[in-house]
């Protein structure tokens, strides 16, 4: 049988929470062995009758007292006392341990404590809250947490004290608060092209690449998706200083990135807010509205750039969000139309194939040009759907021509997402043209983030019997190094030159060298926008191949065009 102290040892011991007891003197009266172990003391440092000073002396130099230093435990421990009624705590000791205490008072005078090791419940609560208010991919702060931060801002900005904010007041007309929004260009092309872990991790040195660019006491967030944020607050006096700031981040996120070997490239677009102290309607939701806004209208002007809120910009934003709806409308219920421009063979004279050109008319504005719509198309993510109706119904109208080609127009974004090669041959099976009826055009501006992708792209279209012609060559940068690298099998030759060559003689001696480079290297060379007789007999004077324009035909319906069609060749008959 066992001994009464024998039961009460071998009970206290079996109870999962540490528990001692003292009397009014402030005396250990009882304790288990579990206590000893919250607090790593030997059961043999503890004995019955020490004080309780003492006992947190060990505890304190066991690692295991009290979180505070040295000189501070000092004085708490000249004033260490138990209080005459129940009392529950957390303490947080000195090796990071986290316990909940309760104390309960005991009819003489004394108390009974019980004590419980709660530091991973801590953790998962502060693992909980740090993941509402992060980002789990990048780690920055999210939008609830970046809301919040502007708002403690705004606060100080107004005048107004927070506890938790002990920086100083700047002088009244001395301090910005700027808000940026963020947004990778091309960012969707990465995930097609080499998978959403590619752009999970482009996301991450982006974030790194944004956050050098800053200040510690600057706030950067991720609102999700490709859209990042700053917050600029501190020491911020002039607008010239925030669009530093926004240059330096843009620079810095549209260097090349290594993704796992594969070269990586996006532009960054930047959109800006500020407001003073003078403000006083300067809220969080406000300012994020503005920036939202000066970043749409960035990404309208020229990616890759800042742009600063002025009002008048929702009066922009407002028509092109309308302009949006009734596009996607007009793509819902076949409000477009393909026109066709004729493309005639200088040397005979003869109609060779047509041009496709999307046309919009609205009903209410009337003609919407496609310098208007179709960046439209782009920002609102209905390029690929534009782009494929455009070329289904254009294949369908050739299918029907006796060997005329016809020329379709992709756009960058076209040809930079996959499932290119895959709609064209498609669409060739679908419509019964055949593919060297077909003709891609595609501008530079769809080679400027030359990828190995691109270039397999435009490989296989090839492998397909498809032309691929450059479209406004000589407008860009690097189009002889286009030409080297890519299996073109027409240039041509933009406007604007044709338009020049007449008065001018080095312009005049441009398009001569054009046309001799891809006669060299066995393409056919077009002119567009021929307009006048003697542009046309200096072109055929040049060996030019091929033109179109104005003089030689205006954009019509397939109709019309399949009627002059009819006439010349009825023509060529009665002469024969």
């Amino acid at each position: 049988m066992f001994q009464e102290v024998e039961l009460r040892d071998l009970a206290l011991d079996r109870i999962r929470q540490g528990l001692c007891v003292f009397d009014e003197q402030q005396r250990l009266l009882l304790f288990n062995r579990r206590y000893a172990e919250l607090y790593d003391l030997d059961p043999g440092q503890l004995w019955i009758g020490m004080t309780l000073r003492d006992v947190v002396d060990l505890r304190y130099a066991a690692g295991t007292g009290p979180g505070m230093p040295p000189e501070e435990y000092a004085l708490w421990r000249d004033r260490i006392g138990i209080a005459d009624q129940i009392v529950n705590t957390e303490v947080t000791l000195r090796n990071g341990h986290v316990h909940a205490i309760h104390h309960e008072p005991t009819l003489g005078g004394g108390w009974v404590a019980t004590f419980d090791d709660v530091t991973e419940r801590h953790q998962a609560e502060a693992h909980i809250r740090h993941m509402a208010h992060h980002d789990p991919l990048t780690g920055l702060p999210n939008r609830a947490r970046f809301t919040e931060q502007l708002e403690s801002t705004l606060a100080r900005l107004r005048g107004e004290s927070r506890l938790e904010d002990h920086r100083p007041t700047l002088p009244i007309g001395d301090w910005l608060v700027a808000v940026l929004f963020l947004d990778l260009d091309h960012f969707k092309d990465v995930n097609d092209t080499l998978g959403h872990a590619a752009g999970d991790a482009l996301l991450r040195l982006v974030a790194g690449r944004v956050g050098r660019c800053l200040r510690p006491e600057d706030t950067l967030a991720r609102f999700g998706g490709d859209e990042f944020a700053v917050l600029l607050d501190e020491q911020v006096t002039t607008a010239q200083q925030v669009a530093e700031v926004a240059q330096r981040v843009i620079d810095a996120a549209s260097a090349p990135y290594d993704l796992d070997g594969h070269e990586a490239v996006v532009g960054v677009s930047v959109g800006i807010t500020l407001c003073t102290r003078g403000d006083e309607a300067a809220q969080p939701a406000l300012l994020l509205s503005q920036a939202d806004t000066a970043l749409y209208q960035a990404k309208t002007n020229k990616r890759g750039t800042c742009c600063f809120f002025r009002p008048e910009m929702y009066v922009a934003l407002r028509r092109r969000k309308e302009m949006e709806r009734d596009l996607r409308r007009a793509l819902a219920e076949r409000g477009l139309e393909v026109h066709f421009q004729p493309m005639v063979d200088i040397g005979s004279g003869r109609i060779g194939g047509a041009e496709a050109l999307t046309r919009w008319s609205h009903p209410e504005h009337g003609m919407i040009p496609p310098s208007e719509f179709i960046p439209l198309a782009e920002s609102a993510g209905l390029i690929d759907e534009l782009g494929a109706w455009v070329l289904r119904t254009a294949c369908a109208r050739a299918a029907n021509w006796d060997g005329l080609c016809v020329a379709v127009n992709l756009s960058p974004e076209q040809v930079r997402r996959p499932g290119l090669v895959e709609l064209v041959t498609a669409t060739l099976a679908e419509t019964g043209l055949p593919a060297s009826q077909l003709e891609l055009e595609i501008t530079e501006g769809s080679l400027l983030q030359e990828t190995p992708a691109t270039l397999l792209t435009l490989d296989r279209l090839r492998t397909l019997g498809v032309s691929i012609a450059l479209d406004d060559f000589g407008t860009g940068f690097s189009s002889l190094s286009y030409l080297r690298r890519y299996p073109f099998t027409k240039l041509k030759i933009d406007r604007s030159f044709i338009a020049a060559m007449i008065n001018d003689v080095g312009t005049a001696a441009i398009v001569q060298a054009v046309i001799t480079l891809g006669r060299s290297l066995s393409m056919q060379v077009n002119a567009e926008g021929v307009e006048t007789k003697a542009q046309l007999d200096m072109l055929r004077a040049m060996h030019c191949n091929d033109a179109q324009g104005y003089l030689l035909g205006r954009p019509c319906s397939g109709t019309v065009f399949e009627e002059m069609v009819a006439l010349e060749q009825n023509t060529d008959t009665t002469t024969d």
